[in-house]
């Protein structure tokens, strides 16, 4: 199983978590529906967060997530508008910038998945739309090959023909490097088509998680 959450119980700024259980096999996809404050990117911050604020247990590949940590962030690609960038530089110095946090950087893989986002790796981080931020940061995450993508609304200021070409990415990661994908959506083709399991969030807790049989 590459991702196990047990019993995930907790609070950050405000939002809570409540006895949060599911599993995800690598290969596959899953959305998270929800209302504002239903808890899916208190998820994510639960997962990344250096400091462990939950009861419960969160295994990746196998390991609990705060035996390592900082590995265990090595491992995990996270592609949000709240994500932090030096938005004064291009999306190619950033890369250069940050890539020596990451063992397993490739640089030819960053610029190739720039090139597959349709985004010019010389374009300044700060003048980018959301989509295109949002592009940015999944090559970005693509060039240290994580093994989970956690993606907080990331199709939400893309172009919807580009939207499909976004999926096919998705789906020849998922196929290659035997990751996993966790998005949040408010896209309802997402939920239904385009996700292989789907969750839906109210009030910190997960009121349903379902396999999707096209």
């Amino acid at each position: 199983m590459l991702l196990s959450c047990n019993h995930v119980t907790g609070t950050k700024k405000g939002f809570a978590l409540n006895d949060v259980t599911f599993s995800l096999e690598a290969g596959f996809i899953m959305v998270l529906a929800g209302e504002n404050g239903a808890g899916k990117t208190t998820l994510f911050k639960t997962i990344l967060d250096k400091k462990k604020q939950y009861t419960g247990e969160i295994y990746l590949d196998g390991k609990e997530i705060f035996i390592d940590h900082e590995k265990t962030l090595s491992r995990i690609g996270f592609v949000s508008e709240e994500n932090i960038f030096f938005k004064q530089y291009s999306a190619l110095e950033n890369a250069n910038l940050l890539s020596v946090f990451y063992e397993n950087w490739d640089g030819m893989e960053f610029l190739n998945s720039m090139k597959k986002m349709g985004l010019s790796a010389h374009k300044i981080v700060g003048k980018m739309s959301r989509g295109e931020l949002m592009k940015f940061q999944m090559a970005f995450a693509m060039a240290y090959k994580p093994k989970l993508y956690l993606l907080d609304e990331a199709t939400a200021g893309m172009d919807p023909v580009f939207r499909k070409d976004f999926y096919k990415i998705l789906r020849s990661i998922i196929a290659e490097e035997k990751a996993s994908i966790i998005m949040t959506s408010h896209i309802q083709d997402e939920l239904e088509f385009q996700a292989d399991y789907s969750g839906i969030m109210k009030e910190g807790r997960l009121v349903q998680f379902k396999e999707n049989i096209v």
